[in-house]
Formats: C-alpha cells, structure tokens, sequence
C-alpha cells in the first residue's frame, strides 16, 4: 500500500473528524515554541544589564519574566499533549471499532482462514502504533518544529555567523534518522509478526488448559512460552535501540557544534563582533534546539512504525466480503420452510477438492429430516449453506421456491436457528446467554423457554439463578447444561427452521431424554434439519439422506433405507453396537 495513499486514508477517515482539536494543541504548541524562545532571548538582557552594567532597575522583572515564560511553556505544554492524548484515545477507539465492526460482518470463511489471536494483535499492537502516527507525530511535528524555528530565530537575531554553523547539525540529524527509519519499519513488521505468535499461543493455552494438565505438558508449554516471549523481547529491543542509537548521534555532533561555536566565538569576541551576552544567549538558543531537533529526528521512525501498521490494519478494515445481498434482494417470505438443494456443487477453497458435488435434497416444510453418514461427508457443509454461511459455487438453495441467494441475508437469517454440538455461550449471565435470541423477550418468555428447555432444573439450585455468571464459553456449567440453554435460545428466537448440529451427541443418557423432549418442543411444526448420530433421532426423522464424499447416496425412510442401503445398514449396525 503507497504511503501517500495511507496517509490520505488516515487523515480522511480519522483525523479530519479531530481537526479543530489538533489546531487548538497547535495553537498551544505555538505559545510552547514562543514562549521556549523567550527563555533563550531572555539571557542576553539578564546579562547584559543585570551582570554586567549591573542594572538594578530590571533586578525583578527579568527574573519574573523568565518564571512566566516557564509556566506558559509548561501550562501549554500540558494542554497541547492533553488534547493530542484526547484526540489520540479517539481515534484508537475508531479504528479499533471499524476492525471489530468488520470483522463481525466479515464472511465465516476469511475468518476461519486466520487465527483469532492475530486478529488481537493487530487490534492491540498495531492499532497503537498508528495512533502514536497520528497524535504523537502529529503533536511533535507542530511543537519542535514551530519551537526549532523560534529558536533559530533568537540565534540568527543574536549572531547569524554562529546560527549558520549551528544548523548543519540539522540535516545530518535527518540523514541518520532516514537510515534508521528504514530499519525500523522492517523491524516493526517483525515485532508484530511475533505479538500475533504469543497471542495465538496465549489464546490456545487458555483454551487447552485441561489439556495441558491431563498430559502433564506444563514444562513442555513453558518452554514455548519462553520461546515466544524471547523472540518477542528480542524483536521489540531490537526496535528500542535502533531508536535510542540517536542519541550518541545527536550527543556527538552537539558536542561537536558546541566545541567549533566556542572556538569560534572566542574568534568573534576578540575582533569585538560579539559580546558576551549575545553568545550566552545563543548558546542557551542551541541547547533548548537539541530535544525538537532530536525529537524531528526519530519522528521519521515514528512515521514507519505508523505506516508499517496501517499497512496490515487497512486491509482489514477495507476487507469486501463475497457473501452479500444481490441488487435484487428482497425480503424473503416463508410460509411453509420447505427447502430445496437443486444441482448443488460446493468447495471451500475456488480451486480446491469440492466438498459437495451435484447435490439434490427436498427438506420437507414442518418436518424432520436427518443427514447421516461418516465424519467429513458433508453433512456440515449442507447446513452451513443454508444460512449462507458459505455461498455455493453453483446450483440453487431455495426455501418456499425463493432462491435464498436472491433473498436478504438478515430477513434469511432471521428464520433459522441452529442448535450445534460445540455450544457457544458468552461470559455473561444466564439470562442474557438465553435473551441472546431475543432483547426484547420478556421475564415470563424467558421463564417459558427454561422450563420447555428444563434449564429451569439446574438454573434454580444456582446461589445467583438466572443472574449466575457461567464463565467463558459457559465453562462453570455442565455440558448437558450448556446444550440446554442454546436449546432455550433456540425456542426464544421463534424461527420457521430448525438446524440441528449433533445437538444430542455429548449427552449422558438421562439428559438425552430430556434434552429429546425439549427438541420436540422446538421443532414441532418446524422444518428440521438434523446431523443425526443417535438412533432415537434417526427413528424420529420423516426422511433420511445418506451422505459421503459429498454426494447422496440414497435417500429414505429408516426401514427403506435398511433394505437398499448397504452404506446406511452399515452406519445404522454400528449405532446398535454403541
């Protein structure tokens, strides 16, 4: 991405909104330059009448005037970096909103294509970088620049043979941060590459924890810990010194300019061209000019690490998902859900192995209907269509004879629950986890639904019922207890179809009965789709498919299927067995 364009980017959709606050911080940093000038020009009068002709008549006022030059220096120095801290904290929090705001509208399949802790890194790691971009630079470019060229100012005004010695210091400085500059972009990219690691690896620790316990794995996580926080260390102190190797640059060749000035001063004293006052007055000038000099001078390696972040966050933010409502979508409208596969072919990848080959299924509106067959058939992938998790790369999907793809997304979406095997409950209450379905469901609809679901069992032996925190992912409840709340949110959202992803797969058989009345309750009169893995379930269905590889390979009643299915009898013996 050109530099040029991320910097029109950034001031566009983030600055310009701040733009009155950055005049008002560069007002200040205007008085911050005047008043540091001030301080320098100062000298000369202090010296010469008070020190030297021994004035008694500005004994007071010089004094006063230098303690009032340093508190409007420091009064606006506070409020030029206060308001730039504001603006910067905004601008953050866009950026970080616009990230978060794409990535929840993002397809599932870009997503799936990156791990979550990445997507935090950039959030944290580059997100501050580029605000440091555009506040901190920002704030630095006004302040030491307007404060260098005050000061050049009071040098050219005192003696302009010392000030045009004085300033070569300032394109050297330049081109010894250019260099580096370079260096820390590369750097930078490194460092982040890293954060993204320790992030990644920090969300799987949390996740597997029990894992990691059962196969005694603690010395051997510890050891990758170390391993990603070493390279991290290393790679974020490689960025602090390229940063710091300024200062014996800028030390040296203020010393340098120091050793000739005073060389050459003590030239200009002797012929009288210059007289004692107006050289420390100068010298105090050159000084006060060493911190914006050098603040301009790592500014460059600021500006990198800005742009080397906006680089990996603007494609992002700028990410164009390919599943989107067509230009003549219309709401859709159902009636009787029934659901249509016609000719489907699916893949994952556009060039990859397809996943789903010339698929024809009839899903019959207020009925059952189970997809069985081994692991990686493609029971999931039919699912997943449906709500257009995933778009088909041809064929039709239709519900009541509307293709879904000419539909709107939302109006599609709304019609459908799912109730999956790897429950996803939030770190929140009860309630909330349960009204996910519905904000505006009310008290009794909600009392309702737990007891239908006989979430209402466990809910109120809780210290805290309905108000318990569950933890995250609802890590402090059981797992038939997790099923029956997404079950309760199912209910409350009162869709027209049912998705079933192995709903009952991990429940003890006790739980299972209840959690079989439960779904009853929700699929009655419900177009129900189910990956069946249990028999009662099977039994319960209207219609079966028998998926593999992708393809139908017989369709049916359960005892039909029995006589013309040696791939469904096989299926079927080995749930016996179980």
């Amino acid at each position: 991405m050109d530099k040029t364009i991320i910097y029109k980017r950034l001031y566009k959709d983030y600055s310009k909104k701040y733009l009155n606050k950055i005049i008002i911080s560069a007002f200040f940093s205007i008085l911050v330059a005047g008043s540091t000038s001030a301080i320098a020009w100062l000298l000369d009068p202090a010296i010469e009448k008070i020190f030297i002709q021994k004035d008694q008549s500005l004994l007071f006022l010089i004094p006063l005037m230098i303690i009032l030059a340093f508190t409007t220096k420091g009064l606006s120095l506070y409020y030029a970096k206060a308001i730039m801290i504001g603006v910067g904290e905004s601008i953050k929090k866009k950026l970080q909103y616009d990230m978060v705001d794409t990535l929840i509208g993002t397809d599932t399949q870009i997503i799936d294509k990156k791990h979550s802790g990445k997507f935090i890194s950039n959030l944290t790691y580059d997100v501050t970088h580029i605000t440091n971009l555009l506040s901190n630079a920002i704030l630095t470019l006004f302040k030491d620049s307007l404060t260098l060229i005050g000061l050049l100012f009071v040098m050219f005004f005192q003696n302009w043979k010392l000030a045009l010695i004085s300033i070569i210091m300032i394109p050297l400085a330049s081109i010894a941060a250019k260099t580096l500059g370079k260096r820390i972009s590369k750097v930078t990219t490194e460092a982040q590459q890293k954060s993204g690691f320790l992030t990644t690896y920090l969300v799987e620790l949390f996740k597997n924890h029990k894992l990691i316990k059962i196969f005694q794995k603690e010395s051997f996580e510890k050891n990758r810990a170390n391993e990603y926080l070493t390279q991290l260390k290393e790679k974020n102190q490689k960025i602090q010194t390229v940063f710091v190797r300024m200062s014996p640059i800028m030390e040296t060749l203020t010393g340098i300019m120091i050793a000739i000035l005073i060389f050459y001063s003590g030239i200009l004293i002797s012929r009288g061209e210059l007289d004692i006052n107006n050289f420390f007055s100068f010298l105090a000038a050159m000084m006060l000019a060493y911190q914006p000099v050098r603040s301009l001078s790592t500014l460059n390696m600021v500006l990198n690490q800005g742009l080397s972040a906006a680089s990996r966050i603007m494609p992002i933010i700028d990410q164009k998902n390919m599943i989107n409502d067509s230009s003549d979508a219309k709401d859709i409208k159902v009636k009787n859900s029934e659901i249509e596969f016609k000719d489907l072919n699916f893949s994952y990848e556009s060039e990859g192995e397809q996943t789903l080959n010339s698929i024809n299924l009839e899903f019959k509106g207020g009925k059952m209907t189970s997809l069985v067959g081994h692991s990686g058939s493609g029971k999931s992938t039919i699912m997943n269509l449906i709500p257009r998790f995933y778009d088909s790369q041809s064929g039709d999907i239709t519900i009541d004879k509307q293709s879904i793809y000419k539909t709107t997304i939302n109006s599609l979406r709304k019609e459908i629950s799912m109730v999956s095997q790897e429950t996803t409950l939030f770190d929140d209450t009860i309630k909330n986890n349960i009204k996910y379905a519905n904000e505006d469901a009310t008290e009794e609809e909600v009392l309702n639904v737990s007891k239908l679901s006989f979430c209402d069992e466990f809910i109120n032996k809780l210290p805290d019922k309905y108000e318990t925190m569950i933890g995250e992912n609802g890590v402090r409840l059981s797992g038939g207890e997790k099923q029956r709340l997404s079950i309760a949110r199912a209910m409350l959202k009162k869709s027209s179809i049912i998705l079933l992803d192995e709903a009952t797969s991990s429940l003890d058989s006790e739980t299972e009965s209840k959690i079989q009345e439960a779904l009853k309750v929700l699929t009655k009169d419900k177009t129900t789709i189910v990956i069946a893995h249990r028999l009662s379930t099977i039994l319960n269905s209207s219609n079966i498919y028998v998926i593999d590889s992708g393809k139908v390979m017989g369709s049916g009643k359960h005892e039909d299927l029995l006589r013309k299915s040696e791939l469904y009898k096989h299926f079927y013996e080995q749930q016996i067995q179980k």
